[in-house]
């Protein structure tokens, strides 16, 4: 990423046009550098302040017609992970005043007691939407507990109806990080109609999904996964990238044509504390148009989606 500064500091520095004109030329690159290196990152913190922003006014006037959003939280045991992104969902309903009911199960809670309170929140008509908080534990099917959600309340959008009414271009809630993505692209002035748009990874919760919204969108659309002959040649085609496919800074620059839009889905922890995504960022950054960091770039729109999809969810119950 500052591979080009280090070559203009050298440049200059074996010029005779003494320090004041290398510092000063050092200072111009860096004050440049900082102009681009802003201008070519996605702000997904940004972007997702700004939905929850519009769905807090949503909310206000929902409020003034007598309706109150409410998200059901559901989490089976204590693992640490899952408190921590059940804890910040919750705040996040809390900043745009959709109430949440949280229920915290004991880990040795059965598939059919959780059955049963699945049962109860969708027959209750002040709840908008139900979230079960996964992974679940080993004894709980997570495809029956999937399926037992009701489609109208699946704000995360894996129930099967709504995957199908994904597929088959209808409305329905759509999985929540593909949707951040397209919003992402839209909210940056990427038009996806016409464009080679490439997916790594095949999961039903990205993969897939990112797949059939790309389509939605007019674009056209290949799925890569660990199958695919030439994964670079692929990829490389891509004028939109979305790397998905869990194995930290597998993404380099050869699998990156220059100009390309590349969003990194991936979250990995690495050396201790710092995070990285899918992609390796300092390789690929001189090559691409736009690019998502990891931190603050699809993570933060995960949770506005599912904002947006509770509220919609109101929407629709009126």
């Amino acid at each position: 990423m500052y591979g080009f500064i280090s070559k203009w500091i050298c440049y200059w520095k074996n010029l005779s046009f003494g320090c004041k004109v290398e510092t000063a030329m050092v200072k111009y690159l860096l004050d440049e550098r900082k102009g681009v290196f802003m201008n070519k990152i996605i702000d997904g913190k940004k972007i997702s302040s700004d939905i929850k922003e519009e769905l807090k006014e949503e909310v206000r006037l929902l409020k003034e017609q007598g309706i109150s959003v409410t998200l059901a939280v559901i989490q089976v045991g204590s693992d640490p992970a899952s408190t921590v992104y059940v804890g910040n969902k919750k705040k996040a309903c809390e900043y745009v005043g959709i109430c949440s009911l949280s229920y915290e199960l004991k880990e040795e809670t059965t598939q059919e007691e959780l059955l049963s309170l699945i049962g109860e929140l969708n027959h209750r008509n002040d709840v908008n939407g139900i979230l079960v908080q996964l992974p679940l534990p080993e004894h709980i099917r997570e495809d029956v507990i999937v399926k037992a959600i009701s489609p109208k309340k699946d704000v995360d959008g894996f129930h099967p109806e709504n995957v199908g009414l994904l597929n088959t271009g209808q409305k329905g809630f759509v999985s929540c990080t593909p949707a951040g993505v397209i919003e992402l692209l839209k909210r940056s002035g990427i038009v996806i109609k016409g464009k080679e748009c490439v997916v790594i990874g095949r999961s039903n919760i990205v993969g897939k999904p990112m797949a059939a919204l790309f389509i939605r969108e007019d674009g056209t659309v290949t799925v890569c996964h660990s199958k695919t002959a030439d994964l670079k040649k692929v990829a490389k085609r891509a004028d939109i990238l979305v790397a998905a496919l869990g194995k930290p800074k597998f993404i380099n620059r050869e699998y990156v044509k220059e100009g390309a839009v590349v969003i990194d889905v991936g979250i990995h922890r690495m050396e201790g504390k710092k995070l990285c995504g899918d992609v390796d960022f300092d390789d690929v950054y001189d090559l691409v148009s736009l690019i998502t960091p990891v931190p603050g770039g699809v993570g933060p729109m995960t949770i506005a989606m599912l904002l947006k999809n509770c509220v919609e969810s109101a929407k629709r119950m009126i």
